[in-house]
């Protein structure tokens, strides 16, 4: 089991919705064929106005034009992420674009319960408003068993809010999958 995830960090503000996160347009794909599915990475996060994108300085794009993925794996934005309508295309658009871990001040109820339940990004909860400390690019290490979150870049370490059993779901690749794993329900083998 992976407990540490490094990478760039991708820096957001406040508020960021679901049709900032994958716009309503693209909600058009298969979510089963290969090819199609590289659209929602493709299109992960397209919504957010560009002078918003990549904080502090902005006009960076999550997806290079042309690209199916993203070079950032950890997003960091301010409260309220994932707000708006309750898409599971939303968290799934992130991770089909490289993104493993999102950490945020608070999220909305709906798409913490998304990220999790579908096995698609880990949900890192903090209490400071780290994307004031962070700029896109920096490079980050996560570490999930102690719940913390180091700037390499900068050589800052802060704590993170305990996740329990959440890691744990979404490494398994979902709920159900973590149930059957943990033999809460009935395999689909059987």
């Amino acid at each position: 089991m992976e407990t540490i995830i490094k990478g760039k960090a991708f820096v957001l503000g406040k508020n960021i919705d679901t049709d900032q996160i994958i716009p309503a347009e693209h909600l058009v794909y298969s979510l089963s064929d290969p090819e199609e599915v590289k659209m929602y990475g493709k299109y992960a996060l397209s919504g957010v106005p560009i002078d918003q994108a990549g904080l502090p300085e902005g006009g960076v794009p999550f997806v290079e034009e042309g690209d199916f993925a993203s070079p950032y794996t950890i997003i960091v934005a301010g409260p309220n992420f994932g707000c708006g309508s309750s898409r599971e295309h939303a968290p799934f658009a992130l991770k089909v674009a490289g993104a493993k871990a999102i950490i945020a001040e608070s999220y909305a109820r709906i798409f913490y319960r998304n990220c999790v339940d579908g096995g698609f990004v880990i949900p890192f909860e903090t209490a400071q408003p780290l994307n004031k400390s962070i700029m896109t690019g920096d490079e980050l290490s996560l570490d999930m068993e102690n719940n913390t979150l180091t700037n390499l870049t900068q050589n800052i370490t802060w704590e993170l809010r305990p996740l329990g059993d959440v890691v744990n779901i979404v490494q398994a690749g979902g709920i159900f999958e973590y149930a059957r794993k943990n033999d809460l329900m009935a395999s689909s083998e059987a």
